[in-house]
C-alpha cells in the first residue's frame, strides 16, 4: 500500500438489525496521498460517513484495512495524527473559544501551556482574534464552525477529516467558509478528507473527488480536479467549473 496519507484497501462493512442487513461498504479501495485534498460524495446511505468513521477508528471494518500515515486508525488517533470536524460543531457551551480549542489537548493529556502559541495562532488563523474569551452562545453558526476547525487542527494533525462541516450554513456563508477552509488547509499542509453532499463544494475544494453509489455502498469513480490553487471566488462562475460539476452530477446519478 502507498506510504503516508490515507489508504483504504478492500474495506467492507455490513450493519444488521431489526431483521435487515445493510451493506454499507463493499470492497472500497482508495488512496489519498499525503498533503492532498480528497472529497467523497454520494447519495445518503452510500457509506461516506461509515468510511470516515472506520478511518477514525470509531468503527471496525468487517474486511479490509485502513491506514492513516501508515498506522492503524486507533494508533493514529491516540498519537494525535488525526483531527475531525463534524456538521455539528459540538462546542462545550460553558467553555470559551480558547478553552474549546484546547479540548483535544486535554484528551491527549498534553501540557496546555506548551501549546498556548499554537492555540492562539489557530484562533487567529480561523479569523476569531478578539473572540478568545467568547462563549459559543455569543457566536454565529459560521463562527462556531471556525472554532471546530481550529479545535480539529490543535494537535497538529497530519490528517484532517471533515463530515459536512458547513452543511447547516446558508449558501452564501457556505461559500465564504469554503474559501476560508482552502486557506486554512493550505497553511496546515494536512491531508484532507471531506465528506459532503455539495457538488460545487467538492469541486471547489478538492484535488480529486471520490464518487460513491449506494446499495451496496461502493466507490464508482475518482475524478481529478484540474483547477490551480489558490482557487478564487470567480471560479464559481467559470464555465469549466460548471462543466466539471455537471460531470460529477452525471456520475452521481448513474450516467457514467
Amino acid at each position: 500500500m502507498p506510504s503516508g496519507g490515507i489508504t483504504f484497501h478492500g474495506v467492507c462493512k455490513t450493519f444488521s438489525g431489526r431483521g435487515k442487513t445493510i451493506e454499507a461498504l463493499r470492497d472500497m479501495s482508495l488512496s489519498c496521498p499525503s498533503g492532498s485534498f480528497t472529497a467523497i460524495i454520494g447519495p445518503s446511505g452510500c457509506g461516506k460517513s461509515t468510511a470516515m468513521r472506520i478511518a477514525l477508528g470509531l468503527e471496525d471494518a468487517d474486511k479490509g484495512a485502513v491506514l492513516i500515515e501508515d498506522r492503524e486508525p486507533q494508533d493514529a488517533t491516540r498519537a494525535g495524527l488525526t483531527g475531525v470536524a463534524f456538521q455539528d460543531a459540538a462546542l462545550l457551551p460553558w467553555r470559551s473559544v480558547r478553552q474549546n480549542v484546547e479540548v483535544p489537548l486535554e484528551v491527549l493529556r498534553k501540557n496546555i501551556r506548551d501549546f498556548a502559541p499554537d492555540v492562539q495562532h489557530l484562533i487567529e488563523l480561523v479569523g476569531l482574534k478578539g473572540y478568545e474569551n467568547a462563549l459559543p452562545g455569543e457566536l454565529s453558526g459560521g463562527m462556531r464552525q471556525r472554532v471546530a476547525i481550529a479545535r480539529a487542527l490543535v494537535t497538529r494533525p497530519r490528517v484532517l477529516f471533515m463530515d459536512e462541516p458547513f452543511g447547516a450554513l446558508d449558501q452564501i456563508l457556505r461559500r465564504q467558509m469554503n474559501l476560508e477552509l482552502q486557506r486554512i488547509w493550505q497553511e496546515s499542509q494536512a491531508t484532507a478528507f471531506l465528506v459532503t453532499h455539495g457538488i460545487d463544494e467538492a469541486v471547489f475544494l478538492a484535488d480529486r473527488i471520490a464518487v460513491m453509489s449506494a446499495n451496496p455502498g461502493r466507490l464508482s469513480v475518482v475524478i481529478d480536479v484540474p483547477f490551480e490553487r489558490p482557487r478564487k471566488p470567480e471560479l464559481f462562475s467559470d464555465p469549466a467549473f460548471h462543466a466539471l460539476c455537471d460531470k460529477v452530477a452525471e456520475v452521481l446519478h448513474g450516467g457514467q
